[in-house]
């Protein structure tokens, strides 16, 4: 039976609007939900009346980040076919269509890194960006080990890597990962009101200037680099230590293994 896919769609007035509604498990993304996401970046690169992709999420928090259970099945060797995360993340590099987020509560992991790919960010004032990837014993994906540093600096950059605290919503304004921030009752109108006003203006100039804006191939260069040491973080004793620990609901212990 196939998984289901907890992404809805919905087309009005030239956005496409794909939201995450995977209520129950924190939004959490599924293989099965990347692939969704990367299909929703190609329809609305590709249809004409399509002008603008708006990303937003049901809940009270925009999403968990990767499904923790799927990490750990692949940190024992059980990957899918296909990792859809690595299309998803290819879609984002190399979009056309003007990409906006609107992001309430929680943004962890790769529901942080993506809006470095987003065009425009709106954030509630409740919102806060997570980045817990060496906490799992992991690297960073999405090309933000190079966006990162390049938008806020090497010094934010570490920290948010490092330790993985939440970075509050006005923080990642005033550090440029995001727009602005409204109250998180007005969020879903005010992504609206901005994911169409954008997309009434010229179609073919706003693709140009996004192609004039953005390093496609070295962002691509640099996700593939990133995947390649993610595959071998996740084969890690270290790695293996931390989703025993998610598991087991205690704190991972890395002292007494090697750092290579």
């Amino acid at each position: 039976m196939a998984p289901e896919i907890q992404l809805q769609l919905a087309e009005e007035v030239g956005v496409l609007t794909a939201t995450i509604t995977r209520i129950d498990k924190k939004n959490a993304l599924t293989n099965a939900m990347y692939g969704a996401l990367a299909d929703a970046i190609a329809r609305a690169n590709e249809d004409d009346a399509i002008r603008v992709l708006l990303i937003q999420a049901d809940g009270d928090l925009f999403t968990a980040g990767n499904d923790v259970s799927e990490f750990a099945a692949q940190a024992m060797g059980n990957a899918p076919e296909e990792r859809h995360v690595l299309r998803f993340l290819r879609a984002l590099a190399t979009a056309t269509v003007p990409i906006v987020a609107a992001v309430q509560g929680k943004a962890v992991g790769v529901g942080t890194t993506m809006l470095l790919h987003c065009d425009y960010v709106l954030l509630a004032d409740d919102a806060q960006l997570i980045t817990p990837f060496v906490n799992l014993a992991l690297v960073p994906e999405a090309a933000s080990s190079y966006l990162m540093p390049l938008r806020i600096g090497h010094t934010r950059a570490f920290e948010m890597f490092a330790l993985g605290d939440p970075v509050p919503a006005d923080a990642a304004v005033a550090w440029g990962i995001a727009n602005r921030t409204v109250p998180v009752a007005e969020l879903r109108a005010e992504a609206r009101r901005i994911a169409e006003k954008i997309a009434a203006r010229p179609a073919g100039s706003l693709t140009a200037m996004k192609r004039l804006m953005r390093d496609v191939e070295k962002l691509v260069g640099q996700m593939d680099s990133e995947s390649a040491i993610f595959v071998e973080r996740l084969a890690s004793a270290e790695a293996k230590e931390a989703f025993m620990a998610f598991a087991q609901k205690r704190a991972p212990d890395f002292t007494k293994l090697s750092r290579r």
